[in-house]
């Protein structure tokens, strides 16, 4: 709409943090833009900006302006879904923020099915992991983050919970792929591919490691569960996911690779952790971000019935 357009090249230039690379996100002359800049904090009677040699960045009156924006904008939007849905149609755009444990095949999927019923709805999805994700929400970047890690701020609002328990991957013909759980010892001498530390996947790994006092071979680390994967088709290695990424768990077998085969973690070594959907605390979610949430805890009961809290 024409009354947000000031408002968003202020977002705009927020976010690239230089007059000169949003004028160019936005097709306009970076003269143009800070004319419009100036003429709103003349209105605001505050600057917005502080003017660096390589840029601008928000003072405290613009982190204050900015939030107001962005706020102006998420409100916008759940109006215009629910005007769209009194004509039938179910319209809008929902942005996710998740992990790439999510990311693997639970969001493609959900996302799928509700499209074949909801054409018109759009989706952003941005890979990340707990405080980023948990940012997001606050600066309404995103309407629903998926976490496999503890909630620390307080402005999120769990909507539901999920558990799921370490599976290690390795290649069918390995010497443990006859095992029903792996404990933390049978690794020894083993090659290791592990996720980033910022993975809650590795962060429990690295606390029952630690509680073991296990030695363990990390060949080498990743954020690409598919490198991941597909490394393990070249060198026996061994690597850790959770069942809604490979298929496992929730009474189904592993789907995700057929020369692959998945194995829990004994719990006493690596304790179960928590995918935690969420959402702003306090924020009304536009439509179809509610009811793709709504989607996704559904889903999940259905797959994992003892394993979903709300």
């Amino acid at each position: 709409m024409r009354f947000m357009t000031s408002l968003k090249f202020i977002d705009v230039v927020a976010r690239e943090g230089s007059i000169r690379k949003a004028a160019d996100k936005l097709a306009i002359t970076s003269t143009a833009l800070n004319r419009r800049i100036l003429q709103i904090e003349d209105e605001l009677g505050q600057q917005l900006f502080e003017r660096l040699p390589g840029g601008v960045r928000l003072n405290t009156a613009g982190e204050i302006f900015v939030q107001h924006i962005r706020s102006q904008f998420a409100d916008l939007a759940r109006v215009q879904s629910q005007i769209a849905d009194l004509s039938g149609i179910r319209r809008g755009h929902v942005q996710i923020a998740s992990g790439a444990d999510a990311l693997r095949r639970l969001l493609p999927e959900a996302i799928a099915k509700y499209r074949a019923k909801h054409p018109a709805v759009s989706f952003d999805l941005a890979r990340c992991y707990g405080d980023e994700a948990e940012a997001r929400l606050f600066s309404l970047d995103a309407d629903i983050a998926l976490i496999f890690a503890p909630i620390r701020a307080a402005h999120v609002h769990v909507a539901a919970t999920l558990r799921q328990q370490i599976h290690c991957v390795m290649p069918a013909d390995h010497r443990l792929a006859g095992r029903e759980q792996i404990k933390l010892r049978d690794l020894a001498g083993e090659s290791l591919v592990l996720p980033t530390a910022q993975s809650g996947v590795r962060q429990l790994l690295d606390t029952g490691l630690l509680r073991r006092q296990v030695d363990m071979e990390v060949i080498l680390e990743s954020d690409s569960f598919e490198f991941m994967q597909n490394f393990l088709h070249f060198e026996s290695s061994l690597f850790f996911q959770i069942p809604i990424a490979i298929g496992a768990g929730g009474g189904r077998e592993n789907e995700f690779d057929p020369l692959l085969v998945a194995r829990p973690m004994d719990p006493a070594d690596v304790a179960a952790g928590t995918l935690h959907i969420c959402h702003l605390k306090g924020r009304v979610l536009p439509v179809a971000a509610a009811k793709f949430l709504d989607d996704i805890i559904t889903t999940l009961r259905d797959t994992y019935p003892d394993e979903v809290d709300q």
